[in-house]
């Protein structure tokens, strides 16, 4: 039985439609301050958060606080956040039974596409900063095609676009 949990993925976006420069950045300096804020509204309010190691290392490796931090991981485990193998559907499933009614999963590209592939996405939340790259990380490192709705969409005077897509199952 498919689990009832919300599924989000959350993300920011250079305006040529990357998640970093390369896998050795581990800045997030160039997302605006509205973005930071954005993301911990979204995290906080859903309680969960699922990121691969990667990810969890450009916050420096330290769980985010008021949220469980779970962290795809074959090889390392980080103190203060859980480790998890578990295919998509099993993780939210047992999320479920914890009593949690919604997760974020926050990157990087290897997991927003493994979500996504698995069929548990609902919603997808995009900041676009006024920023170019020219080259770098996708949101997605495989093939995916579903169709969006866009929900909302907002910007503030500094360029920064928010977005919110429902995934059309």
């Amino acid at each position: 039985m498919k689990p009832m949990i919300k599924c989000f993925i959350v993300a920011a976006l250079t305006a040529d439609g990357f998640l970093a420069k390369d896998k050795n950045q581990v800045s997030t300096s160039w997302n605006s301050i509205d973005d930071k804020k954005h993301f911990v509204e979204l995290t906080k309010r859903s309680g969960v958060i699922v990121l691969g190691s990667t990810t969890f290392e450009t916050f420096g490796s330290k769980p985010l606080k008021d949220r469980l931090n779970i962290v795809y991981s074959r090889s390392k485990n980080y103190e203060g956040a859980e480790m998890t193998d578990d295919e998509p559907d099993i993780l939210l499933k047992k999320l479920e039974e914890r009593g949690f009614s919604e997760v974020a999963i926050c990157g990087g590209s290897s997991i927003y596409t493994k979500f996504l592939k698995a069929g548990v996405v609902d919603t997808i939340y995009l900041t676009v900063e006024p920023i170019l790259f020219g080259k770098g990380i996708t949101l997605f490192n495989d093939d995916v095609e579903y169709k969006l709705e866009l929900v909302s969409e907002s910007h503030t005077p500094q360029g920064t676009i928010f977005k919110e897509y429902k995934v059309l199952k």
